[in-house]
């Protein structure tokens, strides 16, 4: 029975002492967790690894200097940086990083055009741009159509692929037509200006050659003077002589405004009233304008607006030449941005994961999406959001604790049997006594 009380005793301090388990010793670790893998970790500029599998564990000594900063990187995202809180022994920090992609602005290409002859005229798409040699300028990419036109020569088409922020070279060798002919074509007052089947082609005196043969309409006129028009007849292999008589205009308070626009088709408004569309060449000519300063507008789907201020005078012709500039495309892209309480919960968009809250999701279609939240020990959140092109829709998810379940302490069970082993030596001891 001497060794009864020390049995006690021993089964006291057994009840009494607290469960001690050593964990890392001086060692804790630092947790990142990036949406990316395969981006690089530095703590205070030193390597410490990449993610994989959405996150990097990095151990750290608790006794040695404290890393202050962390930064993530990865080729093609926006690098993330931030502050770092250093773990107890035995202890993990984590640290939540998103890694947001760089977006690729579109460049513009160009396409540069020669030809055989040289002063090919030049359509892009059917519009007209102007003589080669010359250089089209702010192309988006994509297939178009280069045609060249001149007077004696068969048309020449082909298709050119233009890159983004590349130049396309397009040489156009046009063949000679076998019954090409000329004009020769003057004027009374001379210095007219001459039209050629809607075509500027110059000032009277002046032969037009490489003509092909047929019926032509060709226009002769002069600030100051009436408009001469008439169809001639060019001979294959021949020169015919043209020559008009311009007459003087009395004296007036209008004049003309002649509107060209490169693409043409655009719908013209002068002073606000709907005065045609440009044609594909050629000039749209306003007869009787009020002289003075007048509003001329243009507008075509797909390009910017364009206006500008012209003065017109009496009996005189006031040009107004309008380059048209692509408008910038329409985004089909929304952005997304999604936040939790607490912070880095596991975020699905349409069932696939995207990252660790908070996080902005850009460049995302437009539509209807389903934004899943998770975290463990929390509940999962779950919300239909609409995502609006060239705007930012907000999720913000405030998560719930789950209530575990209730479990039984194993300590009456323990109690139980030691009193039962208490009572087990005091019967061996009074058998012995």
């Amino acid at each position: 029975m001497r060794c009864f009380p020390i049995l006690i005793g021993l089964f006291a301090l057994l009840i009494a002492a607290p469960v001690v388990t050593a964990i890392g010793g001086d060692e804790g670790w630092i947790d990142v967790r990036c949406n990316v893998d395969g981006a690089t970790v530095k703590f205070d500029g030193e390597y410490k690894g990449v993610t994989a599998g959405g996150s990097l564990t990095v151990p750290v000594y608790t006794t040695g200097s404290p890393y202050s900063t962390v930064t993530v990187e990865k080729s093609g995202y926006n690098t993330f940086s931030g502050s770092l809180v250093m773990p107890a022994a035995g202890q993990t920090t984590t640290v939540y990083a998103t890694l947001n992609p760089i977006p690729t602005p579109v460049q513009y290409g160009s396409i540069h055009v020669e030809s055989q002859p040289s002063g090919a005229e030049i359509s892009f798409n059917g519009d007209y741009r102007g003589l080669s040699p010359l250089t089209i300028n702010d192309v988006w990419p994509g297939t178009y159509t280069i045609t060249a036109e001149k007077n004696g020569y068969h048309t020449y088409s082909t298709k050119t692929t233009v890159s983004s922020g590349v130049r396309s070279q397009v040489f156009c060798t046009l063949s000679p037509l076998d019954n090409a002919g000329s004009l020769y074509v003057i004027s009374t007052p001379s210095n007219a200006n001459i039209y050629l089947d809607a075509v500027y082609k110059g000032h009277t005196p002046m032969t037009i050659s490489n003509l092909a043969a047929g019926t032509h309409i060709i226009e002769v006129d002069k600030a100051g003077y009436y408009d001469w028009k008439s169809s001639v007849e060019v001979p294959a292999g021949g020169t015919r002589t043209v020559s008009a008589t311009l007459n003087p205009m009395p004296a007036s308070t209008v004049g003309w405004v002649y509107v060209s626009s490169s693409p043409g088709g655009a719908s013209v408004t002068l002073d606000g009233a709907a005065v045609g569309q440009t044609p594909y060449s050629g000039s749209l000519k306003i007869n009787n304008v009020a002289t003075g300063t007048r509003t001329v507008a243009l507008t075509l789907s797909g390009y910017a607006p364009y206006s500008v201020q012209t003065t017109v005078s009496p009996n005189t012709v006031s040009e107004v030449t309008a380059i048209l500039v692509p408008s910038a495309p329409v985004s089909s892209t929304g952005a997304l941005s999604v936040s939790s309480t607490p912070a880095g919960a596991n975020v699905l968009l349409d069932n696939q994961f995207v990252g660790i809250t908070p996080l902005t999701l850009n460049s995302v279609n437009t539509g209807s999406h389903t934004v899943t939240i998770q975290m463990s020990g929390y509940a999962d959140y779950s919300v239909t959001t609409q995502v609006n092109a060239g705007a930012t829709s907000t999720v913000a998810a405030a998560l719930l604790p789950q209530t575990p379940p209730t479990q039984k302490s194993p300590l009456p069970f323990a109690l139980t049997l030691a009193a039962l082993g208490i009572f087990g030596f005091m019967a061996v001891g009074r058998r012995f006594r």
